[in-house]
């Protein structure tokens, strides 16, 4: 994921080198929440299954061999299919901690499921800091 400019302060001066070093050097060009390879494209039923043409079988959300029953899923109606991007995931969430223990490489999916609690403080922080700053300079609402 691109670093926002306002943001980019807090990541170091070297972070794509170590980035790269996370994303192909440890997790070698695959997600470590499911497996997914980097810069292919894959065919998923958008609820986590997806599947692995190396080893041409369906895996699960976390990366695990799953049997799709025959006519449980109607597989031609749902298909999707999505080019895997890797990014370098803070598991903490503290851009100034880049111990490789705390760094994790994550495909799009999974970086933004680990990021949505995240997410859900930023974006009621600054719902927040908006209500706060109109009952400053705008008097109470209508």
């Amino acid at each position: 994921m691109p670093i926002r400019p306002e943001h980019r302060f807090f990541y170091p001066i070297d972070w794509p080198q170590l980035s790269a070093v996370i994303r192909f050097g440890r997790a070698q060009g695959r997600c470590e929440g499911c497996g997914r390879p980097h810069g292919r494209t894959v065919v998923h039923l958008g609820d986590g299954r997806w599947w692995d043409a190396d080893a041409a079988s369906w895996r699960d959300r976390r990366g695990r061999r799953v049997r799709v029953q025959p006519g449980a899923v109607d597989v031609l109606r749902t298909v999707r299919r999505t080019r895997v991007v890797l990014a370098a995931a803070h598991r903490d969430h503290d851009t100034a901690n880049n111990a490789d223990a705390n760094l994790a490489a994550f495909c799009q999916r999974c970086h933004i499921i680990h990021d949505r609690p995240e997410h859900r403080r930023r974006r009621w922080t600054t719902l927040f800091r908006r209500k706060a700053l109109g009952d400053l300079f705008r008097g109470p609402y209508a």
